[in-house]
């Protein structure tokens, strides 16, 4: 894959790691791919790869050049996957794999999990002195160890976190001001240089994107998610 940010140089990769982010990137390659995307808490990618997740922030890398310290190299293992007969048994490997990748990690602060989770069911419309009080830390202990574990301050992190749920509710057919509304943001305006800002387009390019070609539902590798846009 070909991956492309504003102001960077393009990364070409067969194995890839993207970071956490709060910009865009353009994804691209030769017509044909195939392989696993895996979706990982990012606690979870922390405790994988042993590298603090602000580094990665923004930022696609071979997750072999990380200096992880698990028993495979990821890249052995996608050369593993593509040898199975079948998705059952590339999906039980990977499940033996990640299990026995998640005990050797590097750990992680169940608080962090704790305060992340708390983001994630509010949405991102938690405060984040209530946040660090409900965990019992400092607000700025907590901005630490967020961008540590997970690689985002927790008030970016909300940014993102509102943001997914208002694409969500705009893919679901919600309108702009409703939408805004529901998800803490100040206005429509304030909801549209959000979208711009971290996805490249506006959500009236996006809503008219979904109704396109390839842009339907029913694209969607995972139900309820615009997956079938590089966001």
């Amino acid at each position: 894959m070909r991956i492309t940010r504003a102001g960077r140089a393009p990364d070409t990769l067969v194995s890839v790691y993207c970071g956490p982010t709060t910009t865009p990137a353009i994804g691209e390659h030769d017509g044909r791919l195939s392989g696993i995307e895996v979706l990982l808490a990012p606690w979870a990618a922390f405790s994988l790869f042993g590298t603090p997740q602000h580094e990665l922030a923004n930022r696609t890398v071979d997750p072999d050049e990380l200096p992880h310290a698990l028993p495979t190299r990821v890249g052995e293992l996608a050369a593993a996957l593509g040898a199975l007969p079948s998705w059952e048994a590339r999906f039980g490997l990977l499940d033996d794999v990640l299990v026995r990748w998640s005990a050797a990690g590097a750990p992680h602060s169940a608080q962090v999990v704790r305060a992340w989770g708390e983001l994630v069911r509010t949405g991102g419309a938690i405060p984040v002195p209530r946040l660090a009080a409900d965990v019992g830390w400092s607000v700025r202990h907590l901005e630490n160890r967020f961008r540590e574990q997970i690689g985002l301050g927790p008030k970016a992190a909300a940014r993102v976190l509102r943001l997914q749920r208002a694409r969500r509710l705009l893919a679901a057919g919600r309108g702009q001001a409703e939408t805004a509304a529901l998800c803490g943001f100040y206005d429509q305006a304030h909801l549209s240089g959000e979208f711009k800002a971290m996805t490249g387009c506006t959500p009236r390019e996006f809503t008219l994107a979904r109704r396109g070609a390839g842009g339907a539902a029913g694209g969607d590798r995972i139900s309820g998610e615009a997956t079938s846009l590089v966001l």
